[in-house]
């Protein structure tokens, strides 16, 4: 059914399967959600589900891809300035805990080592570009690109919901995330600083 044009109706039942199955993989991870649970909090069916996307596992990998599209194009690189990059990942799992534990499910469940995602699922093509460009111009220090970009995406999550140390949310005090906001920022600044 995925090839064929939805109808308003048919495009609202399916987001909102969308929508309960994203809270539902990012509470209970792929083994633990319940195909049951999301349609009725859907208000649809089991086969309306299965006719939209195949099967749990492909409901996940909708849900999945549009995550890392979502911080693609919601949050897009600036290599010219990392810690602001940083800074602006970190706003973004406050805005959407879910989405980084999604990922998290993800790597637990699925891909335990390496990529997140095969490599034509990645995504990351214009990041490395970007940062080898800011290398190229000197901007910051040289290295492997793709590691510069995985410490920095590392960095940022220092305080996101699969921290193992505190995990911040939107409802503490703004001064709070204003003060890790500054020392995030100013620690990607002297990480990726031109040597």
């Amino acid at each position: 059914m995925s090839d064929q044009q939805l109808t308003a109706r048919g495009e609202a039942t399916r987001q909102r399967i969308l929508d309960v199955a994203t809270r539902e993989f990012a509470e209970h991870g792929i083994a633990g959600a319940r195909i049951e649970r999301i349609v009725a909090a859907a208000r649809t069916n089991k086969a309306q589900l299965y006719a939209y996307f195949g099967n749990k596992e492909g409901l996940f990998d909708a849900i999945f891809a549009g995550s890392l599209e979502r911080i693609v194009n919601v949050v897009p690189i600036d290599a010219t300035d990392l810690a602001d990059w940083a800074v602006r990942l970190y706003d973004e799992y406050l805005r959407r805990p879910d989405l980084i534990r999604l990922a998290t499910w993800a790597r637990l469940e699925r891909q335990p080592a390496g990529h997140l995602v095969d490599d034509p699922d990645r995504l990351d093509e214009g990041k490395l570009r970007s940062i080898a460009e800011a290398q190229a111009a000197g901007l910051i220090r040289a290295g492997d690109p793709f590691d510069l970009m995985a410490m920095v995406i590392a960095m940022s999550m220092a305080w996101s919901p699969v921290s193992n140390v505190y995990a911040a949310t939107a409802g503490e005090p703004a001064e709070t995330h204003e003060r890790r906001r500054a020392l995030l920022r100013d620690s990607v600044r002297r990480a990726v600083a031109p040597a």
